[in-house]
């Protein structure tokens, strides 16, 4: 870059010396082919030093393609049209010309550099060592050369370079690379750190639970490297049209200046040239470079916005595919829901709360199901053994004990039946256990997956951006699903759903759509897997999803936050919006100058304004793609 900028500022001084010393000595800046007179070959040696300089690199570049076989693209372009404008006297206009192309190639350079910079920063997260230790003794070694259940030690300052559990140590990580977030992260013994992390305050002893190349960093980078491979239909369409695109120019040009001089008079040399100054402004104007940089660069910025939120887009063409969105179909479970259960409600009936919670915890601790564990957390005392009797497990029921010498009951509503006891009948969110105490009913708990603080925003936010219908899938009971979805506000809820009932659920909601709408479908588990690889396009919640579903899913949401589906139909919008614009701006200038050129009219400046349609559009257009490199998003702040 500086190199450039460097030879650019030489040529330009050449450049602008060149004028002065002409205006000095009266000589004219153009209307004279150079074999003329002496004056406008002297003119031309004056100006070539500036021009090669400033144009030496494009030149060579035209020069070597040609005798490749690739003759067709910018450079043969810019070569031909600032050749042929000093053959015609035209020496300010072919300098000129390819000054502000260099100029507009430099822009272009600096802004696919800044661009590429916003995704590649995700690279910052690859580590370059572990410290591994091994009878005692640490030593630094490529991560992979860590194995399975080794232990490595992590040290203040250091990047996590392996998945695995803390064994030893406290200490906070900062996960923005991960997650987008922040707002550092706690961690003490038993729990889970991922790469990529970095550690920032206390020493950390790991036992490694992945290998180097099944850890979440090398996924991350994986998806980051491979972004850009999964070209848009736009894309796809720009590239192809390029292709042939240049070639058509070439040979509309070259008719341009030969057929009208031998049609209307062949001797007329004041006429060939008219036509070929035409040409070679319209090879200018043609050059499709505004639309070959802007269009990816519109992406790249898309998608390098959404991983600076904590969210992986593994192409271009879903990114563009989510603006067509008419159905989002979300699984329940660690999707819309937390995916641990907790007991969210203390009905008692004749005690208290605590001694309802209390007598429960003791009567369901000698139990491992789930919802006794949620039991023991919400009571949060260590259960004295003392107090409890004899304990009788009721397969399909629930559990009977003895707690402080009264009888407890503690289960659903068929042992309440069971022992003839009346209880609540109302419908609630969550599974519900009853609990009587020497034959009397004691109230009820609910103990329920807790719905994420931001599911309801992300319905409502989902269906602002145009979004026709939300439904939910889960394999949970009527009740709660229904209860759930009300919430929510979710359009449609299927409950009791095996694997296999989601796949044909999928399939009847994507003949409801459109046949150029995509339906989305958002997931976490193993089990969502099938169904995020039958969508249009799958999203898989990353944080606390499995690996199968990050997987086969298309986008990965890192932080686990329902919401940021909002934020990628508003990132996907606007880059489409960008997109149209730049396509639709460039072609309508090209077209304007062309037809002025064709039609002579504004003759003197018809080589400027070709600078312009090129350039100046080319620059533009750059301009409006880089909004998407710095897009903050307005609903979030």
């Amino acid at each position: 870059m500086k190199k450039d900028i460097v030879r650019l500022s030489i040529g330009s001084g050449l450049f602008v010396a060149a004028i002065v010393v002409s205006l000095s000595l009266g000589m004219p800046f153009h209307g004279e082919v150079p074999w003329e007179s002496w004056w406008s070959f002297l003119r031309m040696a004056m100006f070539l030093p500036a021009y090669f300089v400033i144009g030496g690199e494009v030149l060579w570049s035209a020069l070597r393609n040609i005798l490749r076989g690739q003759v067709f693209d910018e450079n043969f372009l810019m070569a031909i049209a600032t050749v042929g404008a000093f053959v015609l006297g035209e020496c300010i206009e072919g300098v000129a010309v390819m000054l502000f192309c260099e100029i507009g190639e430099l822009f272009e350079s600096r802004a696919v550099s800044k661009s590429r910079d916003s995704i590649t920063e995700l690279m910052d997260i690859r580590p370059d060592y572990a410290n591994r230790k091994r009878d005692g003794v640490v030593e630094k070694v490529d991560p992979h050369d860590v194995a399975l259940g080794e232990t490595i030690v992590i040290r203040p300052g250091e990047k996590v370079p392996l998945d695995g559990v803390v064994l030893t140590g406290t200490s906070l990580l900062d996960t923005k690379a991960l997650t987008g977030e922040s707002v550092p992260r706690s961690v003490s013994p038993g729990e889970e750190v991922l790469s990529g992390c970095i550690n920032e305050t206390g020493l950390l002893e790991v036992q490694v639970t992945k290998v180097f190349g099944e850890s979440t960093v090398t996924k991350i980078l994986d998806l980051v490297e491979n972004a850009s491979s999964k070209k848009s239909k736009t894309e796809a369409f720009i590239t192809k049209f390029a292709r042939y695109y240049t070639p058509i120019v070439c040979i509309s040009a070259a008719l341009i200046a030969v057929l009208p001089p031998l049609i209307v008079n062949m001797g007329d040399g004041a006429l060939w040239m008219m036509w070929i100054k035409t040409a070679l402004s319209f090879l200018v104007v043609s050059c499709p470079c505004a639309l070959v940089i802007s269009v990816p660069l519109s992406f790249f910025g898309g998608i390098g916005s959404a991983s600076k939120c904590g969210v992986l887009i593994k192409g271009s063409n879903y990114l563009e595919a989510l603006a067509k969105t008419e159905i989002v179909v979300f699984d329940k479970t660690g999707t819309l829901t937390k995916g641990t259960f907790n007991v969210t409600e203390l009905h008692p009936s004749g005690m208290t709360k605590e001694a309802l919670l209390d007598l429960t915890a003791h009567a369901e601790s000698s139990s491992s199901h789930p919802i006794s564990q949620s039991l023991q957390r919400a009571y949060g005392k260590a259960i004295d053994p003392s107090r409890i009797g004899a304990v009788e497990e009721l397969a399909g029921h629930g559990v009977k004990a003895v707690v402080d010498g009264k009888t407890v009951l503690a289960g659903n509503k068929r042992l309440m039946e069971q022992f003839h006891i009346p209880y609540f009948t109302g419908e609630t969110e969550g599974t519900i256990v009853h609990v009587a105490v020497d034959g009397v009913y004691g109230g009820y708990l609910v103990i329920a997956d807790e719905v994420k603080e931001d599911a309801a925003k992300a319905i409502g936010e989902l269906k602002a951006s145009g979004v026709q219908k939300t439904v939910m899938l889960t394999g949970d009971n009527e009740t709660t699903a229904r209860l759930v979805g009300e919430r929510l506000g979710v359009d449609e809820v299927h409950s009791e759903l095996l694997p296999g009932d989601k796949v044909d659920e999928m399939e009847t909601l994507l003949r409801e759509k459109s046949e150029k709408g995509k339906l989305v479908f958002v997931g976490d588990g193993i089990n969502d897997a099938p169904v995020l690889a039958r969508a249009d396009i799958g999203v898989a919640m990353g944080g606390l999803g499995s690996d199968a579903a990050i997987e086969a899913a298309d986008i990965v949401i890192m932080t686990d936050e329902p919401s940021k589906l909002g934020l990628l139909m508003r990132i996907s919008k606007k880059t489409r919006s960008i997109v149209l614009q730049n396509i639709v701006f460039a072609i309508a200038v090209k077209t304007a100058v062309q037809i002025l050129s064709i039609t002579h009219v504004l003759d003197d400046w018809i080589l400027w304004l070709a600078v312009f349609a090129d350039v100046g559009v080319s620059i533009l257009a750059i301009l409006n793609a880089i909004r998407m490199l710095r897009y903050r998003d307005k609903e979030n702040g």
